[in-house]
C-alpha cells in the first residue's frame, strides 16, 4: 500500500522530524559532539522507521515533491547571495590561498570517487556523491543534488551522498588533531602563549543593527523571490537555446550578481535575514529529503560506498599534510589551518571550528585560522563547490 501526502502533509511530517532531531540532538552527547544536525538526526530516524514498514509489506510513504523543489531554489539562491567578491578581496591574500586550497580538494574529492566508483564498477554519479556533494558539501549539499544524481540514473545517490556526509562529520573530527601535531613534530612549530593573541573567534561582520526586522525580512524574501524568478527564466531561455543547465543554477547566479552590484554601489543588504531563510529552507529541505530516502536502495552499493570513503579520508589526511598546509604558509598558523581543513572538508565549517578550538586550546591561539576558515566556510566554498559538482553531472550523466 502506498500512503501518498500533500504538500501540506509533508511539511507538517517535515516539522515534527525538525523537532525530534533537535531534541534529541540537545539530548545525546555523542550527537552534539560530532555537529550532527537536528534535520538528519530526525530524517534518519523517520527513514529507518519507512524502511522497515517497506519491508514488512506493510505500507509505503510517498511525499510531495514540489515543495521540496522550491526549497531547494531557495537554499541555493541564499549561496548565491553569499558570493561577495568583495569581502574576498577584504580578505587578503590567506582566504584567496585557501580558498584556491578548498576549490582543489572539492576537484580531488570528485575525481577520486568518480574514479573509485568506475573501478568497482558503480555508477560514477554515486562516487560523486560520496566526493565533494557530501564531503566539502555536507548534509545541505548531499540533499539538494542526491535526488538530482538519482534522475540522472544513480539509483540510490541519496541515501549514499547523506550516509557519506554522517561519515565525514565523525571523520573529519577525529584526523583534524592528530594531522596538526604531526605537522608540529615534523616540522618543528611551536604554539603560542595565550597572551600572545587572544582572539580566537571569525572576524565575519554581519548587520547587527537593523531596527525594523520585518522590513528587512520583507526586503530579504523581496530579493530571493526576484532572484528565483528571474533566474528561473534565464534557465528556460537557455534550454530553448539548447543549453541546459539545473534549475538552480540560474537563481544562484542572478542572486550572485545581485549581491556584487549591490557591494559595488555599497547598498545595504540584509545579511542576517538572508541567513535566517538559508537555515530556515534547509533545514525543511534536509528534513523532506531524509525523510523520503530509499534506504533499501543503499544495501547494493554499501560495500563500494565504504571502500570510496575510507579513500577520500585518507586523500583529506594526505591533502592537507602536503598541499593545505604548504598552500597556507608552513607555519603553526598553517598546521591549525590544515586541523581545520580536515573538519571542513570531510564535514562542516563547525567540524573545522571545533577541530581548531581543541588543537589551540592546547598549542596556543591562530588569530589566522580563525579568520579564514569560517570566511571561507561560511561565504564561498558552497558556491564553487555547486558550480564544480554541476560541470560534474553534465560530463557523467
Amino acid at each position: 500500500m502506498i500512503v501518498q501526502l500533500d504538500i501540506a502533509q509533508t511539511v507538517g511530517v517535515a516539522a515534527f522530524v525538525l523537532v525530534l532531531g533537535e531534541f534529541l540532538r540537545r539530548r545525546v552527547d555523542l550527537l552534539a559532539r560530532y555537529f550532527i544536525p537536528g534535520p538528519v538526526i530526525g530524517g534518519l530516524i523517520f527513514s529507518l522507521l519507512a524502511f522497515a514498514c517497506h519491508q514488512a509489506g506493510w505500507f509505503t510513504i510517498q511525499f510531495d515533491a514540489q515543495m521540496r523543489s522550491f526549497l531547494l531554489l531557495v537554499f541555493f539562491t541564499t549561496i548565491g547571495f553569499s558570493a561577495s567578491l568583495e569581502l574576498l578581496k577584504k580578505g587578503g591574500v590567506a582566504v584567496s590561498v585557501f580558498l584556491i586550497a578548498a576549490i582543489g580538494l572539492v576537484l580531488a574529492q570528485n575525481a577520486l570517487g568518480v574514479g573509485l566508483a568506475s573501478a568497482l564498477g558503480i555508477h560514477p554519479l554515486l562516487g560523486l556523491a560520496a566526493g565533494s556533494v557530501a564531503l566539502t558539501g555536507g548534509h545541505g549539499t548531499a540533499a539538494a543534488f542526491g535526488p538530482l544524481m538519482e534522475q540522472a540514473g544513480a539509483t540510490g545517490a541519496l541515501p549514499a551522498s547523506i550516509a557519506a556526509a554522517t561519515w565525514g562529520l565523525v571523520a573529519g573530527c577525529a584526523i583534524g588533531g592528530p594531522l596538526g601535531s604531526l605537522l608540529m613534530r615534523r616540522h618543528g612549530l611551536t604554539g603560542r602563549s595565550k597572551s600572545e593573541n587572544t582572539s580566537t573567534k571569525a572576524t565575519v561582520h554581519h548587520d547587527e543593527g537593523d531596527e525594523n526586522l520585518g522590513r528587512t525580512a520583507m526586503y530579504a524574501v523581496l530579493m530571493i523571490a526576484f532572484s528565483i524568478g528571474i533566474g528561473t527564466v534565464l534557465v528556460d531561455l537557455l534550454a530553448d537555446a539548447g543549453v541546459a543547465i539545473p534549475a538552480y543554477l540560474g537563481p544562484m547566479m542572478v542572486a550572485a550578481v545581485i549581491r556584487n552590484v549591490l557591494d559595488w554601489r555599497g547598498a545595504h543588504l540584509p545579511v542576517r535575514q538572508l541567513d535566517v531563510v538559508g537555515v530556515v529552507s534547509l533545514s525543511f529541505f534536509l528534513a523532506i529529503a531524509l525523510m523520503s530516502m530509499k534506504l533499501w536502495e543503499l544495501a547494493d552499493i554499501a560495500g563500494p560506498l565504504v571502500i570510496i570513503l575510507i579513500g577520500q579520508t585518507v586523500l583529506m589526511f594526505l591533502y592537507a599534510y602536503f598541499i593545505t598546509f604548504r598552500m597556507v604558509g608552513r607555519d603553526y598558523d598553517a598546521a591549525v589551518i590544515a586541523s581545520g581543513h580536515c573538519g571542513f572538508g570531510l564535514g562542516a565549517t563547525s567540524n573545522a571550528m571545533a577541530n581548531m578550538q581543541a588543537f589551540t586550546s592546547v598549542n596556543g591561539p591562530s588569530h589566522k585560522a580563525f579568520f579564514v576558515i569560517p570566511l571561507v566556510g561560511s561565504l564561498f566554498i558552497d558556491f564553487f563547490n555547486a558550480v564544480i559538482i554541476t560541470a560534474f553531472m553534465g560530463y557523467f550523466s
